[in-house]
């Protein structure tokens, strides 16, 4: 099968990072990457979830999270700098990054926003972050991917 490369896997190619393109099957009634890690079979902890938040004083940024853990808004504001913090609007996913639900990745967004990726992608030799598109994963190694989008590591939620 022929999996069409999307602007985030041509970004790694630009960057020289190894990474492998990994189809899933779509559930329209549930785009979570608890279901994409069943999927896909990986452990849901190596699949990273996207999230565009807004900050009361620095605006737009990025968190990248487990799939199976709840942001702690708390804390996503404090490593932004805010004060206080929310998930945007899902309407304005489109336009601000250029992605659809179940499908933003934090590769090639129309503009770069301050990133923070969750400490715990670190334990593993390679994540999986949305490659852009719903039905495909991005598999990368977590160092490679962090440089490539400038990202912070961080604590982001309290088990």
């Amino acid at each position: 099968m022929k999996i069409n490369k999307t602007n985030a896997a041509r970004l790694l190619d630009k960057a020289k990072i190894r990474y492998e393109l990994i189809p899933y099957e779509v559930d329209e009634a549930d785009l979570s990457a608890v279901h994409v890690a069943t999927d896909l079979g990986e452990n849901v902890e190596q699949v990273f979830k996207t999230l565009v938040l807004q900050g009361d004083k620095t605006g737009y940024f990025v968190c990248i999270i487990p799939g199976d853990k709840e942001l702690n808004l708390k804390l996503a504001a404090k490593v932004s700098g805010n004060k206080s913090c929310d998930l945007i609007p899902m309407k304005e996913l489109l336009p601000l990054t250029g992605y659809i639900r179940g499908a933003c990745s934090p590769l090639g967004m129309k503009k770069h926003f301050p990133t923070y990726i969750h400490e715990t992608c670190l334990l593993f030799p390679f994540i999986f972050v949305s490659a852009g598109q719903r039905g495909l994963q991005i598999k990368v190694a977590p160092e490679a991917l962090i440089r490539e989008i400038r990202g912070e590591v961080c604590c982001l939620f309290v088990d």
